[in-house]
């Protein structure tokens, strides 16, 4: 795993000393992706320079450096990634003639694309993957990233070049680049908790979106677009033809499958291991790791001291049943406190899902042993997960009768009542025999009535992943864009999997995995997801939906997998995630540091963020009757973030 820049100049040309310093000044601001080497190659006579910072993995000798030139010269490489299917990819090539100096992936990468061109190369990678290929025979950069987004790059207008980067923080530093900020893109931050590709924090620069090839040719202003794979083709394909298969047969077929992909993801050249929550996604993991290995899997785990949040005891169970050599830390309030003031700095972009902070801890927990880590991510985006997915069909049915005014006006109403008004709401309903109410049914009721308020299965979707839904009035100025499409019904039979595909396609890449890759590379950790490898993703939507929800809960399949390994007592709980008690902690520690980014002054000083709406609900967030946790991680998250800015 490592971190890539470079610039390609349009225009004017800097001499060759500049071209190199105004590089290596963006390479070296991603040292933490890769604290074991530097590499920086250009050739000033056509304006392009490539920086690489190495984490090496594969081959640690000299013949991995990077930037990498083929054997005939033509491609210049600079690479972030692993391609997991090398090994075979290379006997394929030496096949056609292509001979090997080292034995780095990289030079597999280079061969590939002499024998077969960038965009058929990388249909044949299975990895994790972003890069920026130089063709010094057509003059022709190339950015490429992974198939599902999982190794991120940016790309940007700077001055009289094109920069770009692994992580924002090198752009900023590229000659001439516009630090602008995209007012569109923060509201689309204030309802996702983060910002989706292509959009970023500024205006001059974007998010090469996954499976995805840009090519520049000097001179030219707007690249060459090639969408080499498709997710929503894949997801559209499976459901269209399903699997016919049995029970049985399908268990098997997705065990057999998980095996060969997590085997091929356990070579490396340097301590690898797993992090292990307890959860379905990661035991699977970590039960076929352990069935594969011929020693114990190094396996990581965090709990809290508060035991509301403290599932460490479930991971220790599977550990030691599996017989893993688990290691695990219990972390303090104080301690996972002291993450916050780095978080900006950290994630390099404004970004609030607030499992960045347990993220991060495991993270520096896993690299005291290992330089490699196994994660379960993907589960729920491929095999139904999320409560909204269990639950998606069966609430549309309820509402759908309804006549739409009528769900308009309630949910024009659940806007605008107060907590209290619809706690006082909630009291009556109990005085004349509702049960089941919650002591303060106020929020629980506020929101059902917003949802109640939706006019069709996408909008109900939008409305159960965001967090301000007036976040243009939040963002004076700000225009409303598109933040992923909602799928066609078509070939799709329910709701639910239309969900299922749009979190693949924008909550997965945008959240989820920005939020491990930034977690994992600040301390120089690799992160696998083996359950994200294209062919998984193929195998899953293939399935019928029935082998992935049943008898109200999801992932079933992937439990049958699992339980041939641990007991259900073991696993068998409802879902929870990493999470820590934000609410508390800004009524309480954080307080006086989030007083200080929402002051008034502040706000109305810096102009992004009306004052008005970010006070109210700091006042009814600090006053309990309400929270507002969510809403305000967003403000202040990117508040910490701007503040952390170079000048």
């Amino acid at each position: 795993m490592c971190g890539l820049t470079g610039l390609l100049l349009t225009d004017a040309a800097l001499g060759e000393a500049d071209l190199r310093l105004a590089t290596e000044r963006m390479r070296d601001t991603l040292a933490h992706r890769g604290p074991d080497d530097a590499g920086t190659w250009l050739d000033a006579s056509t304006g392009i320079a490539l920086g690489h910072r190495r984490l090496s993995i594969l081959d640690l000798s000299p013949e991995g450096h990077q930037p990498m030139v083929s054997a005939s010269g033509r491609f210049v490489l600079a690479y972030n990634g692993e391609v997991y299917n090398y090994r075979e990819l290379r006997g394929e090539l030496a096949g056609r003639g292509a001979t090997f100096r080292g034995g780095s992936d990289t030079e597999v990468m280079l061969a590939a694309f002499e024998a077969w061109g960038l965009a058929e190369a990388v249909r044949r990678f299975r990895g994790i993957f972003a890069f920026a290929c130089w063709d010094r025979s057509e003059r022709a950069l190339t950015l490429g990233r992974d198939h599902l987004g999982v190794k991120p790059l940016y790309y940007a207008r700077a001055g009289q070049a094109l920069a770009f980067a692994s992580e924002l923080r090198a752009i900023e530093r590229a000659p001439g680049f516009d630090p602008a900020l995209d007012h569109d893109a923060i509201a689309l931050l204030l309802r996702r908790n983060c910002i989706p590709a292509p959009f970023t924090a500024y205006r001059a620069a974007r998010k090469l979106p996954p499976a995805t090839l840009a090519t520049w040719r000097r001179g030219q202003g707007d690249p060459e677009i090639v969408t080499y794979w498709s997710a929503a083709a894949v997801a559209e394909a499976g459901a269209g033809t399903p699997l016919r298969v049995d029970d049985a047969e399908a268990v098997e077929r997705l065990e057999t499958l998980l095996l060969r992909v997590i085997g091929r993801q356990m070579l490396s050249d340097v301590p690898l291991g797993a992090f292990l929550s307890g959860g379905v996604d990661s035991s699977t993991v970590v039960a076929l790791m352990q069935r594969l290995a011929d020693r114990p899997v190094r396996t990581f785990s965090i709990g809290s001291d508060n035991a509301r949040y403290d599932e460490a005891g479930h991971a220790a169970a599977v550990a030691r049943h599996l017989g893993t050599d688990h290691t695990e830390l219990v972390v303090t309030g104080r301690e996972a406190l002291e993450v916050v003031p780095r978080l900006a700095t950290l994630y390099d972009e404004p970004f609030a899902d607030s499992s960045q902070i347990p993220t991060f801890l495991v993270s520096v927990l896993a690299r005291k042993r290992v330089t490699v880590a196994l994660s379960g991510d993907g589960g729920d985006e491929l095999f139904g997960g999320y409560n909204r997915h269990v639950a998606a069909d069966a609430l549309w049915r309820r509402l759908r009768p309804i006549p739409r005014a009528v769900r308009a006006s309630v949910g024009w109403l659940g806007e605008r009542l107060s907590p209290s008004a619809w706690d006082a709401l909630g009291e009556a309903a109990r005085r004349l025999g509702a049960r089941g109410l919650p002591a303060r049914p106020g929020p629980a009721l506020r929101k059902a009535a917003a949802l109640v308020g939706v006019p069709d299965p996408g909008a109900m979707y939008e409305r159960l992943v965001s967090h301000w839904s007036d976040a243009a009035r939040v963002v004076p100025g700000s225009r409303p864009v598109t933040a992923g499409t909602w799928p066609a019904p078509a070939p799709f039979g329910t709701i639910a999997e239309r969900m299922m595909l749009a979190d693949l396609l924008g909550y997965l890449p945008d959240d989820i995995l920005v939020k491990v890759d930034r977690a994992s590379m600040a301390v120089g950790l690799e992160a696998r997801v083996p359950l994200l490898d294209p062919d998984v993703v193929t195998f899953a939507w293939q399935l019928p939906l029935a082998l992935k929800l049943r008898q109200g809960r999801g992932k079933w399949i992937l439990r049958q997998v699992l339980h041939r390994h641990v007991p259900w007592e073991l696993v068998d709980r409802p879902k929870a995630g990493f999470a820590v008690p934000l609410g508390a902690w800004l009524r309480g520690p954080l307080r006086d540091w989030a007083e200080a980014l929402l002051a008034p002054d502040r706000l109305a000083a810096e102009g992004v963020f009306a004052a008005g709406p970010v006070r109210r609900c700091w006042a009814e967030h600090l006053s309990g009757r309400r929270d507002r946790e969510y809403e305000l991680w967003d403000v202040l998250m990117f508040q910490a973030w701007r503040e952390a800015r170079p000048r």
